[in-house]
Parts: C-alpha cells; sequence; structure tokens
C-alpha cells in the first residue's frame, strides 16, 4: 500500500505527547517578577549592611534566571505526534524552534519495546532494521503508559477480532422461505 494510502487509514492509535509544565505563562511571569522583587530587595539589604560587592553578584542572578526561564518556556514548544494505522506508524518530531522530522514505519513487523538502561526506560520502534525512540521526554509511569496503550494497539491491528453472526454463541438463524 502507498504512504498516500495509508496516510487516508484512520488511526488505530494517536497520541500527541507534550513535555510536562507546571506553570502556566501567567505563573512564570509572577514567579520571575517575586524573583526579581527578591533579588532587589537582598541586594539593597546587602548594600545598606556595607557589603556591596555581594550586590553585583544577587543582580547578576537575576538576568541568568530570565534566561533559564525563557530556554525552559523554549523547550516546552517541542512535541511528538504518533499515529498507528493498520499500514504504518508515523511520528513526527517537532523541536523548539518548529523544524518537524518524520519517520514512518510499516506496522506489519513492528515492535513496541520497552527496554531499561541505566535506571531510565526507553519505548522503542523497531521494523525492519529501522527504529526509533518515541517519548524520550516523559516521566517512567507515562512512558509505561505510553508502551502499554501502543502494544494493546498493535496487538489489536495484528490480531482483529471478525463478527461473523453464524459463529456466536446461542444463537440461530432464521431462514426466511
Amino acid at each position: 500500500m502507498s504512504s498516500v494510502q495509508a496516510n487516508r487509514e484512520p488511526p488505530v492509535f494517536e497520541a500527541l505527547i507534550v513535555p510536562h509544565r507546571s506553570l502556566t505563562r501567567k505563573g512564570i511571569a509572577l514567579l520571575v517578577a517575586a524573583f526579581v522583587a527578591l533579588s532587589v530587595a537582598m541586594a539593597l539589604r546587602f548594600w545598606l549592611l556595607g557589603a556591596w560587592p555581594v550586590v553585583a553578584f544577587t543582580l547578576a542572578e537575576v538576568p541568568l534566571a530570565i534566561l533559564l526561564v525563557a530556554i525552559n518556556l523554549r523547550q516546552a514548544r517541542a512535541s511528538e505526534l504518533i499515529m498507528l494505522t493498520a499500514y504504518e506508524v508515523t511520528v513526527i518530531r517537532t523541536d523548539p524552534a518548529g523544524r518537524r522530522q518524520q519517520v514512518s514505519l510499516p506496522s506489519d513487523w513492528l515492535r513496541v519495546d520497552l527496554e531499561a538502561a541505566g535506571g531510565a526506560s526507553h519505548v522503542m520502534l523497531s521494523s525492519r532494521g529501522r527504529g526509533c525512540e518515541i517519548g524520550s521526554f516523559l516521566h517512567e509511569p507515562d512512558k509505561k503508559s505510553l508502551f502499554e496503550g501502543l502494544r494493546e494497539a498493535l496487538y489489536r491491528i495484528k490480531n482483529p477480532r471478525f463478527d461473523n453472526p453464524q459463529l456466536r454463541e446461542g444463537e440461530t438463524l432464521v431462514s426466511r422461505s
């Protein structure tokens, strides 16, 4: 089946993965404002005590903290979209800059593995010698949940259940004459 036909196939499994962020933009703005106010108050206190060299270090922390928060916000724009159809799995990664990378693997020989290495686990997709890791920025319980959901969806694709009324228990067919 061609890639165009596979894209028209409805997904059996679809997951949009984004990095977890505990603060909203408003929360981050309040955090930065509180940090700036606290740093200025601390710098003023040390200035009044005569420890003016400490003031320079205290105020130098402010731009550094703002830079780190900005980097954290930028990293939050990353995402991973995983779509599994009967014919292929497609992983579309978007990096923080907005660049996209797409990997497609045929689902015929697709394997989903949860590999543990050095205390951290990795959800790996592999098919016909090609592979990729998914959900790398997820926490361990979320990786396990992604692994189990994807494994179950893949099992449903490889082992479809057909509904044949003639094989149902307790039902008889009535013939029309």
